[in-house]
């Protein structure tokens, strides 16, 4: 029976979307115990959409669970990437550790998670030399390509990171994510890819479910929003350093795949270019904390947790539609240009919610 399963991918994605759920679903509650046990809890501020301290770090339920699923599906690693993922979630989980517990400097962090990027760089299945064509650029140099790498997977992780601020909303988005990765590798044969991001989303519902508790809640924690951030980031950089021929399991044209993670990823990446540039306009550092991210603009607005968490994630499903049918008929000049189109009409929304939020509170005040 076990070499049955073992020989059907299918059968052992469904195996181990139960074994993530699990492992998550019985760990989180000693990890709430620990938490209230040692008062390692999250109190409220300002910015908090919450209203009392509550457990955090449920990232460890993902940090032991990683490694019994990579044991499982080691089969399926043809690249030899598991143990270099492996230690780069460990640097990740140390760096969010930290966090949570005393609060690191942003340059610290930026140093770890570089280190951690560069184990996986020593996997030579996982660099890039060509954008096929994106913009009508094709082979970049090696130190270019390595620098692009580690930008995009920087800007990742810590875009995913930015987002964790209300109830259910990282776990919804991560979710989104990853179901979309698991689709494309799938289709492609990349099993090892396909099963590892079903692991992600077994341990997100899982997690989803103390998340939004009134009862027994838990936030995911830097441990946790660091290693989910980092996985989106080590599946991003797989299928843009996927073969050209691969491509051809698609209708989307190669040079658009840039497009393509951009749309994946829309949400943490508006949001996060989003509040930088109304930061700096404020004359503010990029890493100053406020309440101008798009779940707050919802929250202030009157949307609950969990509509918030939806329409971000429902928008998020939509503009991947959008641009993988647009990708499909245009090049990357044309694809490029609606981007920015989606992207404009979203400022434009929100700047119109703020306003209203703004007009609120100067006619309460």
């Amino acid at each position: 029976m076990f070499d049955q399963i073992v020989l059907n991918t299918e059968m052992m994605g469904g195996v181990i979307i139960l074994i993530s759920f699990f492992l998550v679903y019985f760990i989180i509650p000693k990890v709430i115990w620990i938490n209230q046990y040692r008062n390692l809890m999250d109190d409220p501020d300002y910015r908090s959409s919450h209203k009392r301290s509550t457990p955090t770090m449920a990232g460890f339920s993902f940090f032991i669970s990683l490694p019994i699923v990579l044991f499982f599906i080691s089969n399926w690693d043809q690249d030899l990437i598991g143990v270099n993922y492996l230690a780069s979630i460990t640097i990740m989980f140390a760096i969010g550790l930290k966090d949570d517990l005393a609060r690191s400097t942003p340059s610290a962090k930026i140093a770890g998670e570089v280190i951690a990027i560069f184990f996986i760089l020593f996997n030579t299945n996982m660099h890039i030399s060509s954008l096929e064509g994106f913009l009508n650029i094709y082979e970049i140099p090696k130190f270019l390509a390595n620098i692009l790498i580690v930008l995009t997977i920087l800007t990742v992780i810590n875009a995913y990171n930015l987002i964790d601020g209300i109830d259910g909303l990282a776990a919804s988005i991560g979710v989104t994510i990853f179901s979309i990765y698991a689709l494309i590798f799938y289709v492609i044969g990349l099993y090892f890819y396909f099963l590892l991001s079903l692991s992600l989303i077994g341990m997100l519902i899982a997690f989803l479910r103390y998340n939004i508790s009134n009862s027994d809640k838990i936030f995911m924690g830097d441990t946790g929003s660091l290693i989910v951030g980092f996985s989106i980031g080590f599946l991003t950089l797989k299928f843009l350093s996927m073969n050209p021929l691969e491509f051809n399991h698609f209708t989307f044209l190669p040079e658009n795949k840039i497009i393509i993670v951009v749309a994946i990823l829309c949400i943490p990446l508006f949001d996060t270019f989003r509040v930088i540039v109304i930061r700096l306009l404020q004359k503010k550092s990029p890493f100053y904390p406020d309440r101008n991210h798009m779940h707050h603009v919802l929250i202030d607005n009157g949307f609950s947790h969990f509509n918030a968490s939806f329409f971000l994630a429902g928008s998020n499903y939509i503009i991947v539609l959008i641009l993988i049918y647009g990708s499909s008929l245009f090049n990357s000049f044309i694809m490029l240009g609606v981007l920015i189109l989606i992207y404009t009409l979203f400022i434009l929304m929100f700047y119109k919610l703020k306003q209203v939020v703004l007009m609120k509170n100067k006619q309460n005040s």
